[in-house]
């Protein structure tokens, strides 16, 4: 029985794995004629450096000799481009290239660090709309969303520019004559650097602008799905060190499936492998890392909540409420999935955000009128009615949505569910789609509990002019979340705080505030400038 049960957990393994790393849309049969870049229409694609075939692989040199994948546009399922992802051995090339690229990288000051990440800034300003076309495209995200990702980088490159000439330790007090206490921060070496298809530039720019900053060199395996993305973050990247005659390496990418991430998670050579994406894949990669006792930085699952009470300010509430769950047509790891109400405005609240909900406007993602659009696979469909059903079954009713929309793409209603207890197994489940689940309370005490009861721990809001029960949100009883928030969304969070959070969402910190230091190590320094060698604690040795 128990080889029987871990033979089964180990084909389970690598079935996430394989999902995970490797769900890609690869219809190899695709006509060259067909496909989205050869049309007029899409020709802005080639602004991009984009071509029918494109490499997965750059060490300082483009490459890939692995399996050919086709990127398909989630609005229509056509097929837009190919890319060849890279092999084993063009993994380990690049590992290699990539270590002895951190040799040049490490010994530049940092100010001057920052000086080229203010040029990758500069570089994917004047690509920002097109690059953001292309992340509504293949990623599906409306295109305001796509422009505001890769505004996100941008903005992520001026805070690591300023924090160029700011990173330093502590000098501490010693007890001992004679004596200088401090601590010295260093690069890890290479930050390997996996990131979901939700956030295909953003997620990778967060890392990127600061482990560059902080002195490391960054291997990007980008999402299956959005090779083409991958593909052009890096021409852009690749163009501003090639113009500073510097290692093209120091910034490399491998585009792969489960064979390339789990090797980078099993790889000594990766001194930090940074992981955005599911919650079991993350413990899989978790774990590989940890038996090489190597370091992680986990960004995973959230099932977030926003709780309105009885004082709330409805105006703020409803397009709160909207945003976080239709935004991005729920697949941000933000996205807000439970909505607990007091009793007192259930009702009200409920009619006032279906009502909203109706009057959505769905279409094609780079349509600038459009403010949602398709989910970004097929898959996730299903995993649409699959919840929609599990809902019903459990007591659930949907009010507003539930459908799968008659129309080309992957497009489904959002979706509102009421009368579903706090506990029911799909409240806790966190199905990455545009499902919002409404449940009743009555006390703080029930509302505080019920959001901290799920595994996950991303993020939460409150919606009150309480300020006594602001302070109780945000204290040791309040929300065990990462993100704590009041009278604002679940999502949309600034690139200057650190985002992130705790229990199952894996407890990593990416972007602002000390996230810095999840990229560094630090070693604690006494140094001894007198003639005599006092120990510490008043200890004699003689």
């Amino acid at each position: 029985m128990q080889r029987c049960l871990t033979l089964t957990l180990a084909r389970h393994s690598r079935l996430l794995l394989r999902n995970e790393f490797a769900s890609v849309r690869c219809h190899q049969s695709a006509a060259m004629s067909s496909l989205l870049i050869n049309q007029p229409k899409y020709s802005w694609l080639k602004e991009l450096g984009l071509s029918e075939d494109n490499p997965g692989v750059y060490n300082g040199s483009w490459g890939g000799s692995g399996e050919v994948v086709t990127s398909y546009c989630p609005a229509n399922n056509e097929p837009i481009a190919r890319v060849t992802q890279a092999t084993l051995a063009e993994y380990e090339e690049t590992v290699q290239k990539a270590r002895e690229a951190w040799k040049v990288w490490a010994d530049i000051p940092a100010p001057k660090r920052g000086e080229i990440v203010r040029q990758i800034g500069d570089a994917l300003r004047k690509k920002i709309k097109v690059l953001g076309s292309l992340v509504s495209l293949e990623m599906g995200k409306i295109y305001v969303e796509g422009v505001g990702e890769v505004q996100e980088y941008v903005d992520v490159c001026d805070y690591a520019v300023g924090l160029s000439r700011m990173i330093g330790g502590p000098i501490l007090p010693s007890e001992r004559p004679g004596h200088a206490l401090l601590e010295q921060w260093n690069p890890v070496g290479l930050v390997g650097i996996i990131t979901a298809f939700n956030f295909p530039v953003a997620v990778y720019g967060w890392n990127n602008a600061i482990a560059l900053t902080c002195g490391n060199v960054c291997l990007w395996k980008g999402a299956p799905t959005t090779p083409l993305t991958s593909v052009a973050v890096t021409k852009i990247v690749a163009e501003v060190l090639e113009q500073n005659n510097l290692p093209g390496a120091i910034c490399s990418m491998t585009c792969g499936g489960a064979d390339i991430g789990a090797a980078m998670a099993k790889d000594e050579r990766v001194d930090l492998v940074s992981f955005t994406g599911s919650t079991h894949v993350g413990k899989l990669v978790a774990m590989m890392v940890q038996e090489r006792f190597g370091r992680k930085l986990l960004e995973l699952g959230g099932n977030n909540a926003i709780i309105v009470f009885e004082d709330a300010d409805l105006n703020l509430v409803v397009p709160s409420a909207v945003f976080a769950s239709v935004g991005t047509a729920g697949q941000r790891c933000t996205t807000t999935r439970r909505l607990m109400l007091h009793e007192s405005v259930h009702d009200t609240v409920v009619e006032r955000v279906a009502k909203a909900y109706k009057q959505v406007r769905i279409g094609d993602p780079w349509d600038p009128s459009t403010l949602y659009g398709p989910l970004h696979t097929k898959q996730a469909v299903e995993q649409y009615l699959a919840a929609i059903e599990q809902a019903k079954q459990q007591g659930g009713t949907v009010v507003c949505g539930g459908k799968v929309m008659d129309r080309p793409g992957n497009y489904v209603e959002p979706t509102i569910i009421t009368g579903l207890p706090h506990d029911a197994p799909i409240v806790h489940t966190e199905t990455f789609v545009p499902i919002l689940y409404v449940l009743k309370f009555k006390t703080e005490e029930e509302a505080f509990a019920w959001n901290n009861e799920v595994k996950q721990g991303l993020s939460s809001s409150i919606f009150t002019k309480d300020m006594g029960r602001v302070f109780r949100w945000m204290g040791p009883k309040g929300s065990d979340c990462g993100i704590v928030n009041v009278n604002i969304p679940t999502s949309g969070a600034e690139i200057g705080g650190a985002f992130g959070g705790e229990k199952h969402t894996g407890g990593g910190r990416e972007s602002g505030s000390d996230s810095w230091k999840q990229y560094m190590r630090r070693s604690t320094c006494t140094i001894n400038y007198s003639k005599d060698l006092p120990l510490a604690q008043g200890i004699k040795f003689e």
